[in-house]
């Protein structure tokens, strides 16, 4: 489908999504769900694509929710990001600016940020009396921890880079000038692994840290036994034998 709020490039291994109404501070609202919805569902049928490259145009990642929308969005039956979390392909984000709100809970869905020096970010919702509506309340302090989510939630202060580096919002800085460049080559970086396992171990996170450590622990094995069985894994171990670089298939 043609789409009017992002746009979507796939040029294997890699896809790259990039916000892209940054005239208007790159938003989120319904038809940016949507979309962000089918390409998504695009990436994940591809198996040529390994990583995704989440990023936007401008000077800022996203503002937010555009007016009026977070009621929409409460009223509907899927999840904002889901897709994202739920995609099998790990997916990296450059944020290259102020990612506030709604924009910040989309990188939030992310799997690794890098971030430009100079961005802020912030969950603002408490200061007009409501609070994250797009999954922030429970992906941030699984992220950085709860004392740390509960701070920037309850007061809604915007966090400088340095800060979001030390709490572990961000995995690093980069100078705006270098910032995709640099995502793209850890992308890249990442590509170059087995794309079975890079499913597997996103999934293996993913589906632990919603159980108990003990049926989390047997997931990783069942996940590990599958992989014995596959055609990347035989090749990883000739590619270590004969000391070269492996070449997977993604079977």
């Amino acid at each position: 489908m043609p789409y009017r709020t992002l746009k979507l490039e796939t040029k294997e291994p890699l896809a790259r999504i990039r916000l892209a109404r940054s005239d208007v501070g790159n938003p989120i609202d319904m038809p940016f769900l949507r979309e962000l919805d089918d390409a998504c569902a695009s990436i994940n049928d591809n198996a040529d694509v390994r990583v995704v490259l989440l990023a936007a145009e401008g000077e800022v990642f996203s503002t937010g929710w555009a007016a009026g929308e977070p009621m929409t969005v409460q009223r509907s039956d899927a999840a904002p990001f889901a897709c994202l979390e739920s995609m099998g392909q790990p997916v990296i984000c450059a944020l290259n600016g102020n990612a506030t709100g709604a924009g910040l809970e989309l990188a939030l869905a992310s799997d690794v940020r890098l971030a430009a020096e100079g961005a802020r970010f912030s969950l603002p919702e408490t200061a007009q009396g409501q609070i994250p509506t797009a999954g922030g309340t429970q992906r941030l302090p699984r992220l950085v921890g709860r004392g740390e989510a509960l701070r920037m939630i309850l007061l809604g202060d915007e966090l400088d880079v340095a800060e979001a580096l030390r709490i572990g919002l961000v995995s690093a800085i980069h100078p705006h000038h270098n910032l995709l460049g640099e995502a793209e080559a850890l992308a890249l970086r990442m590509a170059a692994r087995g794309p079975l396992a890079l499913r597997y171990a996103k999934e293996a996170v993913r589906r632990g840290l919603e159980q108990a450590l003990d049926q989390a622990l047997r997931y990783e094995t069942d996940l590990t036994v599958i992989l014995q069985t596959t055609e990347d894994r035989a090749e990883g171990v000739r590619a270590f034998l004969e000391k070269r670089a492996p070449e997977f298939n993604g079977r």
